[in-house]
């Protein structure tokens, strides 16, 4: 199979089942925001040290990165057609019970905290901000475009995990969170 098909050179792609849509049509703006948030946690996975204390969230994230193909194969339906993999009640439980487990173990906030720390806290805490991004836009989509109102239930709940799974990194690996009025902070 080829990897190049030519058939997108004139700004058209297909939906699933062969529509032909604009490259800007919303819905391939939103399926590909998700694309981008899924090879951004992709990224923070390669940051990751290679440690015990991480093999749980490891799991999460690879299985995250599958769940964002899948709502990218839901937004890619046009409406009215049979969808492989929606997203469930089930995904989301998944992902409250992992933010549940990881915050009760992080200090509390009592600031915002600017992201960064770790290369894979940094990268998960990008990642959040384009899933808030595929969520504002999907948000916006299923105004017009009717598609599972799960997968916007799952886009906030999987902004809200990779926001703690950021910080629970950056405190293994003892990295301090800056907070966002520690500059005005004596000594």
């Amino acid at each position: 199979m080829k990897i190049y098909t030519k058939t997108g050179d004139k700004g058209q792609t297909s939906l699933v089942y062969g529509q032909r849509v604009p490259k800007y049509a919303p819905r391939v703006e939103v399926y590909g925001t998700c694309d981008e948030a899924n090879s951004q946690v992709g990224l923070a996975v390669s940051y990751l040290p290679a440690r015990n204390d991480f093999a749980e969230l490891e799991k999460t994230l690879h299985i995250i990165q599958t769940k964002l193909f899948h709502i990218g194969s839901e937004l890619s339906t046009p409406e009215g057609k049979k969808v492989n993999w929606p997203i469930t009640e089930g995904d989301i439980t998944l992902l409250e019970e992992q933010i549940d487990k990881i915050n009760g173990g992080l200090p509390p906030l009592t600031n915002f905290i600017l992201p960064g720390g770790h290369p894979a806290g940094a990268a998960m805490h990008v990642a959040r901000t384009i899933v808030r991004k595929a969520e504002r836009d999907a948000t916006k989509l299923i105004e017009t475009e009717p598609f599972n109102p799960l997968v916007l239930s799952y886009l906030n709940r999987l902004s809200d995990y990779l926001y703690v799974a950021a910080r629970f990194v950056n405190q293994q690996l003892r990295m301090p969170e800056a907070g966002l009025h520690d500059e005005n902070k004596s000594e």
